[in-house]
């Protein structure tokens, strides 16, 4: 039997345990808890690069793109990516990566793009991409694994069409590595230290369409080994690019086989520091070779130009020289190359760009004796060095088609157009990006010139010192303010960067089929903008501070839809508000405005017909129910009561009495005029024989206020009824049919009505009488209070019958006296 007290005790320890588990569940659960990522567009390509992730983020299973590039991501589980089955493009590239799950990319059926590069990667697993059937591009460079692995990890790639793999801890290559890539748009391969080659492992794919290779290490201690694998991938479409190598010697350039060297028609070399001897060395091996274009980027030149040595190589396919980005390090000791006859004489096309070139010797031209394309930009070019480069006017470069001398440092515009009058063949000539701030009035040219590019210079004017010739013309990047000049044949105009705050008018260029006018101060455009333009098609002005007015706005919004004749190439999202300011920012094809704002004359007109239709109609309706009566007599009430009361201030009640002139004042129907005046005024006016001795006032004459005889002509209507009112201690309605249906008496019941019952006398003071029979629903509605009065007050009805007449009128007088006998 246990003790109370260690039963107790385990209790407790039990308790404390749940306790602890709970707080360290909860604690891991916080821990473990992934974080998200929603810096989604509306094409749903999401960028999550840079943010300091440490595992692969929650995103929205629709995206299309996610870039989780330049994180901390060490490691990719198997449900990171689960549920992506529309992802096209994973970018994992610069994390650290060292870690992926055999299944962590089973999910991404639609993947076509996948970049793994510089990570941690230190062997390649299968398993990876068995499940990416529809990958297209791979990019595994520069990641620590020494092999590619076993089986082979490319196998399921079938759609693949841009592999790029390697780095430097790349040691072998075997043959079956790259099994199941059967053609590849571009293949790239660093193999720096490649110490291990079979032979094939990259013969089988074919079509190959370009292939880089970086050999540093095997040029250098196994040219063997670089050469097999340029040899394996040498074919007659195929361009090559060789990186990261240094040619110095001899031994530097034998990797080229004889089977490669008849196969080899592009060469690339990138990132290449090379000696005299190295080129004397390479152009010998080239010898006989049938390369048509020799690419060198990115070059080191160690020598000082020495290379006659080789000058009996046969070089006569090599149709073009791409040089860019050259560096010579003794530039001045470097010869003048008028000893390169041999290789200088056949190419058409000659680019040297970025090179410092200051000057090319006039004999140097002289060489270039099939010269049709020559490149001379962005370097150090004068208007003096230019002269010496083109022989000043002695006849040279006969057959050049094609100039480009932009970024130099050139100022003379008028110096370089009669330098290039002698070409008799020029079409091309770019001149942009120079020191040029003014034009000249007038400008020789040769009749041959299409195509001047200007762009990027300083002037602020344009003169006829354009040729009429030109097709297509670049002044972008200027400080044009205007155009005016007639250019007829011209069909591509490029005005953007400049000043214009209107289109150019269109009657300048009859043929004009393109116009570029981004980025500059332009407000708004519209239909009758490009009236003018014949046969415009393409119009790109986007980019400018726009006024989103309702003509702009439609205009814009019905060539984006293609509504129009001309296209709007630069799309929606060049066209943005920058006015009013409740649309700036907003994209002129989103932007809805009101029908008040964009058709003010028709909402205006519109609203003022309809207005008047329905004051029209409402003037109506009221002439019809007399409403405009009702108005002026409570107007003319209320102006009676104003006064009314303002008199009563000044006045005692005896003076009240005293104003008072009529006993009765009476309201009738025209029709029943025969009733008043032969009965009710004879009756009442006229002193009755039977009145008392005694001198009582029963059956005194009293006196009645009557419109016929008592209303002063002259004076308005309402007036006359107000005043009788006013003077008379009764008003005396005498109602029939004809009193309800006459509307002059229904004007006068109304008006009566309002001073009867505002106060100024009680029901007493109204006296009805009812010729003929009529209840209260015959009176209309809206007098409500007269209907009441006939509800609540005893009227008199005019008998038919002889007898009882003696009872009414002595009934009436009572009334009108006040009496309640």
């Amino acid at each position: 039997m246990r003790h109370p007290t260690s039963c107790s005790s385990v209790l407790l320890f039990i308790l404390v345990l749940l306790f602890l588990s709970e707080s360290w569940g909860q604690r891991l659960n916080t821990d473990n808890k992934k974080p998200s990522c929603d810096h989604c567009n509306q094409q749903l390509f999401c960028n999550c690069s840079h943010n300091g992730f440490t595992s692969v983020p929650s995103v929205t299973g629709s995206a299309l793109s996610l870039d989780l590039s330049f994180n901390k991501i060490t490691a990719v589980t198997n449900d990171d990516l689960t549920g992506h089955t529309q992802l096209k493009v994973l970018d994992l590239h610069g994390n650290g990566l060292a870690e992926i799950h055999p299944s962590a990319f089973d999910s991404l059926w639609s993947l076509k793009q996948l970049d793994l590069s510089y990570n941690q990667l230190t062997m390649l697993n299968y398993k990876w991409f068995s499940k990416l059937e529809a990958l297209q591009q791979l990019n595994l460079l520069n990641n620590p694994y020494s092999y590619l692995g076993s089986p082979p990890v490319f196998g399921a790639l079938v759609r693949l069409r841009k592999l790029a793999l390697g780095g430097p801890s790349l040691k072998e290559l075997r043959r079956g590595d790259l099994s199941g890539v059967t053609q590849l748009e571009e293949l790239t391969v660093h193999a720096n230290n490649l110490t291990s080659y079979d032979a094939g492992t990259l013969a089988h794919i074919w079509p190959l369409g370009h292939v880089t290779l970086s050999l540093h290490g095997p040029f250098l201690t196994n040219v063997t080994l670089a050469g097999a694998m340029i040899d394996d991938v040498s074919y007659p479409e195929t361009p090559i690019i060789l990186k990261d190598i240094h040619l110095i010697g001899v031994q530097s350039v034998q990797p080229f086989s004889k089977a490669a060297k008849r196969r080899i028609r592009y060469l690339t070399l990138h990132n290449v520091s090379v000696s005299d001897e190295a080129i004397v060395d390479f152009l010998v091996v080239l010898d006989g070779v049938p390369l048509t274009k020799l690419t060198i980027e990115d070059v080191t030149l160690t020598g000082e130009g020495w290379w006659e040595k080789a000058s009996k190589t046969d070089h006569k396919s090599i149709d073009e020289f791409y040089i860019c980005n050259l560096v010579i390090l003794d530039v001045y000791k470097f010869t003048s190359l008028l000893q390169l006859g041999f290789l200088l004489e056949y190419p058409r096309r000659v680019s040297v760009i970025n090179a410092k070139v200051f000057v090319m010797p006039c004999l140097t031209s002289h060489l270039l004796k099939n010269l049709q394309y020559l490149d001379l930009s962005d370097n150090l070019l004068t208007d003096l060095t230019l002269v010496e480069t083109l022989c000043g006017t002695t006849q040279t470069l006969k057959d050049i088609r094609v100039l480009n001398f932009s970024g130099n440092a050139l100022k003379s515009l008028s110096t370089v157009s009669r330098l290039v009058t002698k070409f008799s063949k020029l079409t091309h000539l770019d001149i942009s990006r120079t020191g040029y701030s003014s034009m000249p009035s007038s400008c020789p040219w040769p009749s041959t010139l299409r195509f001047l590019n200007i762009s990027g210079a300083k002037f602020t004017a344009i003169t006829p010192c354009l040729p009429k010739t030109l097709e297509v013309l670049d002044l972008s990047n200027n400080n044009l303010k205007d155009f005016t000049l007639l250019l007829p044949v011209l069909r591509e105009l490029y005005l953007s960067g400049n000043k214009f705050l209107r289109l150019p008018s269109g009657l300048s260029f009859p043929n004009l089929q393109t116009l570029t006018m981004q980025s500059n101060t332009l407000n708004m455009f519209g239909k009758t903008d490009l009236q003018s333009y014949q046969r415009l098609e393409n119009l790109q002005a986007g980019q400018n501070k726009f006024v989103c007015s309702c003509d702009f706005v439609s205009f814009v919004q019905l060539e984006l839809r293609g509504g129009g004749g001309i296209q709007l190439t630069d799309g929606a999202d060049s066209y943005i508000c920058d006015s009013p300011f409740y649309l700036q920012g907003q994209p002129v094809d989103q932007v809805r405005l009101s029908v008040v704002m964009c058709h003010q004359v028709l909402f205006v007109s519109v609203s003022c017909g309809l207005a008047l239709f329905v004051a029209i109609l409402l003037s109506v309706v009221l002439w019809r129910i007399h409403a405009f009566w009702y108005l002026k007599m409570i107007w003319a009430w209320l102006k009676t009561k104003r006064n009314s009361r303002q008199r009563q201030q000044h006045r005692n009640k005896a003076d009240t009495e005293a104003l008072i002139s009529f006993d009765a004042f009476v309201s009738y129907s025209e029709r029943d005029a025969g009733w008043v005046e032969n009965f009710l005024v004879p009756e009442l006016e006229e002193p009755s024989e039977s009145s008392s001795p005694t001198g009582s006032t029963s059956n005194q004459p009293l006196t009645l206020c009557l419109h016929k005889r008592d209303f002063l002509p002259g004076q308005w209507i309402v007036d006359n009824i107000m005043n009788a009112i006013e003077h008379s201690r009764r008003t005396v309605f005498i109602l029939s049919e004809n009193f309800v249906q006459s509307d002059w008496c229904r004007y006068e019941l109304d008006f009566s009505h309002f001073w009867l019952f505002d106060g100024h006398a009680t029901g007493e003071a109204a006296i009805l009488i009812l010729l003929e029979p009529l209840s209260k629903d015959d009176v209309p509605k809206r007098f409500y209070k007269l209907r009441k009065l006939m509800s609540s007050t005893t009227y008199l009805e005019w008998p038919q019958e002889e007898e009882k007449r003696e009872e009414f009128w002595r009934s009436l007088r009572n009334a009108l006296r006040g009496n309640d006998n």
